[in-house]
C-alpha cells in the first residue's frame, strides 16, 4: 500500500504524465456521457425490447464493445467496430496490393492509408446505420412503439450515427496523441469495464437465488477461476522467446566475436496481442449487420446458427478466424528480413546461423513455431465463455470469463501501465512493479 501511494505521488510530480492522465480521463468522460445521449425522436422508455435483445448472443458483444450505447439507441450506438472493420480491409490490402505495400513504407504513404481507412469507415457506417435503424424499428414494435415516420428521420439518424462513430474514433486518436495508452483500444476497454460491475452483481444474485446454483460456494469458485484465467491471459500476453545474438568487432582486419556483447531478440509468443480477436469479431459482425436488409427464412436459420455466441459453429468459425488473423497480423508486425538486415548492419549474428538469408529464414521458422501454439491458446481463451456458460454461469458474466473481454482488458491495461512506467523511469522514479519492468504487447522492456 505504501508503494502504491508513493507511486501515485511520483505520477503527480511528473507534469507531462499528470496532464496526459487527466486528458485521458476527460475524453473517457465525454465518451461515457455520449453513450447515454439517445437519438432524437426515440422514446428512451420504449427501449426495453432492445435491452432484452442485447442481453445475450452476438448483440450482447456489440453492446459491450459500445459500452451500452447500442442498447441505449445512443448517438454512439455503432461504436468503434466500423473503424476496426475498415482497418482489417486496409491491412489486408497492405499485404496483397503492391501500391499499398509501398505506401506502408513511407511516412506520407502511411498518412494516406490512414485517410483511406477513415473513408472506408464512413462507407461501412452508411451501411450499418440504416441496418441499426431497421433492427431498432423491429424491437420497438414488440413493445407497441415505433420510430418516427419519413425518410428524413432515417437520413438524419444515419448521419448522427455516422458522426457519433467518427467522433468516437477521433477521441481514440486524441487519447493516443495526448493521453496514455492506445486510444482505440482504450475506448473498447472503457466499454467493457462499464459492463463488468453489473455482470458480477447479476452473477452473485443468480448464485444466491438459484436453488440449484450452488450458492456462495459456486460464486467463489467462479471468481477463483476468473483470476486463474486472467493469470493465463497475462502469461499469453507477456510470453517471450529469446533468441541469442552475438555481436562482432573488427580486430586485426578480421571480425571476431566481442566478449560480453551477447544479447537477445525478444520474439513474442503472441506478438499480435488482442488484434486477431478484434478482427475476427468484426468479421463475424458484418454479415449479421446486413441481414435486416435481406430478411428471409434462410437468413433466419443463418442468424440462429451464427448469431448464438455459445453455439458450436459460431465458436468454431471464430476460433479458425483468430488463428488465421494471428498468423496474418504477425506477418505484418514481424519482418524477419528486416531483423536480419538490422543485425548484419550492426555486426550482429545468431550463433551457428549464417548472416543474411539464413538468419531471416531461421527467425521466420522460430516465429512460426511459437505463433502456432500461441494462436491456439488465444483461440481457446477466446471461446472459453461459451464453454463456461455450459456450467450454469450467466452469459453476462461468462463474457468476461476469458474471451474477447478479458484479453482486451489484460492487453490494454498492461500497455497503459507500461507507458506510465516508462514515464516514471524516464524521470528517475521507481517503476510500478518491484519484480521488474512491465511488459505489454510489444514484448519490450519499459527500459
Amino acid at each position: 500500500m505504501k508503494k502504491l501511494i508513493q507511486t501515485l505521488k511520483n505520477i503527480y510530480k511528473i507534469e507531462d504524465l499528470r496532464t496526459r492522465i487527466l486528458i485521458t480521463i476527460f475524453f473517457v468522460l465525454i465518451y461515457r456521457f455520449g453513450s447515454f445521449v439517445v437519438l432524437p425522436g426515440i422514446d428512451p422508455s420504449a427501449l426495453s425490447a432492445l435491452g432484452e435483445q442485447t442481453s445475450g448472443g452476438i448483440m450482447a458483444l456489440l453492446d459491450m464493445f459500445s459500452g451500452g450505447a447500442f442498447s441505449n439507441a445512443s448517438i454512439f450506438a455503432l461504436g468503434i467496430m466500423p473503424y476496426i472493420s475498415a482497418s482489417i480491409v486496409i491491412q489486408l490490402l497492405s499485404i496483397a496490393v503492391p501500391t499499398f505495400q509501398k505506401m506502408q513504407k513511407e511516412e506520407s504513404g502511411r498518412k494516406r492509408i490512414q485517410q483511406y481507412t477513415r473513408y472506408l469507415t464512413v462507407a461501412i457506417l452508411l451501411i450499418q446505420g440504416p441496418s441499426y435503424l431497421v433492427n431498432l424499428s423491429v424491437q420497438l414494435r414488440e413493445v407497441g412503439a415505433a420510430l418516427p415516420e419519413g425518410i428524413w428521420f432515417v437520413i438524419s439518424s444515419t448521419i448522427m450515427l455516422c458522426a457519433g462513430s467518427m467522433f468516437v474514433m477521433w477521441l481514440g486518436e486524441r487519447i493516443t496523441d495526448k493521453g496514455v495508452g492506445n486510444g482505440i483500444s482504450f475506448i473498447i476497454l472503457v466499454g467493457i469495464i462499464a459492463r463488468f460491475p453489473s455482470a458480477v452483481a447479476q452473477e452473485f444474485a443468480f448464485c444466491l437465488t438459484n436453488q440449484d446454483g450452488g450458492g456462495l460456494i459456486k460464486f467463489i469458485i467462479e471468481i477463483v477461476g476468473f483470476l486463474l484465467v486472467s493469470a493465463a491471459a497475462i502469461m499469453l500476453v507477456q510470453g517471450v522467446r529469446k533468441v541469442p545474438v552475438q555481436y562482432a568487432r573488427l580486430e586485426k582486419g578480421r571480425m571476431t566475436p566481442a566478449l560480453g556483447a551477447r544479447n537477445y531478440i525478444p520474439l513474442k509468443v503472441n506478438v499480435a496481442g488482442v488484434m486477431p480477436i478484434i478482427f475476427a469479431q468484426a468479421i463475424m459482425f458484418i454479415p449479421l449487420a446486413l441481414l435486416p436488409f435481406f430478411a428471409s427464412d434462410g437468413n433466419t436459420s443463418y442468424y440462429n446458427l451464427f448469431g448464438n455466441t455459445t453455439g458450436f459453429w459460431y465458436n468454431l468459425v471464430f476460433a479458425v478466424l483468430i488463428i488465421l488473423f494471428t498468423f496474418l497480423y504477425t506477418a505484418i508486425i514481424v519482418d524477419p528480413k528486416r531483423i536480419s538486415d538490422d543485425l548484419k548492419r550492426n555486426n550482429g549474428f545468431i550463433p551457428q546461423v549464417k548472416p543474411g538469408a539464413e538468419t531471416a529464414e531461421y527467425i521466420d521458422t522460430i516465429m512460426s513455431r511459437i505463433t502456432f501454439p500461441g494462436s491456439i491458446f488465444l483461440a481457446i481463451i477466446a471461446v472459453l465463455p461459451a464453454i463456461i456458460s455450459l456450467f450454469g454461469v450467466t452469459q453476462q458474466f461468462a463474457q468476461f470469463f476469458g474471451g474477447t473481454s478479458l484479453l482486451i482488458m489484460v492487453g490494454v491495461v498492461l500497455d497503459t501501465l507500461q507507458q506510465i512506467e516508462s514515464h516514471l523511469l524516464m524521470h528517475h522514479y521507481d517503476g510500478l512493479m518491484e519484480s521488474g519492468p512491465i511488459k505489454g504487447r510489444s514484448g519490450l522492456s519499459a527500459y
